[in-house]
């Protein structure tokens, strides 16, 4: 495919936003992204995760260019050659997690998380979950700060901090991790396969209450949370060869 028809969005950011007068002064951007054939995208990695969750449903492969700090998820900024490096560049298909999380009062929250799902202890106790995996139980209790279920293209962030595993972004698996588990303590987490149902529940949560994270969409006083690769989502990002997702990953794993 050849994108002709490319707009362009900015955070809020003085440097994003000095690159975006650079690039309106040498290229001709569209404002209705409905009529674009990509988006470039210009900030950081948590700017490309607004991006990429505000646009899911227009079904648009993004580029995005490194205006922030870390830039995982971005491309290097330049200013020439644009149209034809958006053109050359390879294209990845990734498929968000959806998240049921069901609160205290028994009302049901949908949310999608391209990164991961966190559930995470709400006061000074730690919280305290049973895991099931495909309707299994297989951890009856879970004493710990929380949990988290990564993908492949979150692994490096909030799960590489948790001391969760790096995937291979092709790997059709998923990363649960525990965040600070204090019982069972030499529990580090499993490697599950990226069709599982994870199902986690609160033991006494009136005691020791715990919040559901989807990315940017916080639940409060969860009681359960249910998890599930959403295949009906695809989400279509652009990187340049020689700089691809996968190169990322395996270099994540050889720094110190």
């Amino acid at each position: 495919m050849t994108y002709i028809k490319i707009a362009c969005v900015a955070d809020n950011s003085d440097k994003a936003g000095s690159s975006l007068e650079l690039l309106k002064q040498k290229y001709e951007f569209i404002d209705d992204v409905a009529q674009a054939d990509a988006i470039v995208a210009l900030g950081g990695d948590g700017f490309m995760l607004h991006t990429l969750h505000e646009y899911m449903k227009a079904d648009k492969p993004i580029y995005g260019m490194n205006c922030g700090t870390v830039g995982f998820l971005m491309n290097e900024f330049r200013e020439d050659n644009l149209i034809e490096s958006i053109n050359a560049a390879k294209r990845y298909n990734l498929h968000p997690l959806r998240m049921v999380a069901v609160d205290k009062n028994g009302k049901e929250h949908h949310a999608l998380a391209i990164n991961e799902v966190s559930l995470l202890r709400q006061t000074r106790q730690a919280a305290n979950l049973k895991i099931s995996i495909d309707g299994k139980m297989r951890m009856q209790d879970l004493t710990c700060d929380g949990i988290l279920l990564a993908t492949p293209a979150g692994s490096t962030a909030y799960n590489l901090s948790a001391h969760g595993p790096i995937i291979p972004i092709n790997a059709e698996v998923l990363a649960l991790t525990p965040i600070s588990p204090f019982r069972p303590r030499r529990w580090r987490g499993a490697l599950l396969n990226h069709k599982a149902l994870v199902k986690i529940e609160v033991h006494n949560p009136k005691k020791r209450p715990v919040s559901a994270v989807a990315d940017f969409t916080e639940v409060r006083d969860v009681v359960s949370v249910t998890i599930k690769e959403e295949r009906k989502k695809n989400i279509h990002i652009l990187f340049d060869p020689g700089h691809s997702l996968e190169e990322r990953i395996i270099r994540e794993q050889f720094t110190d």
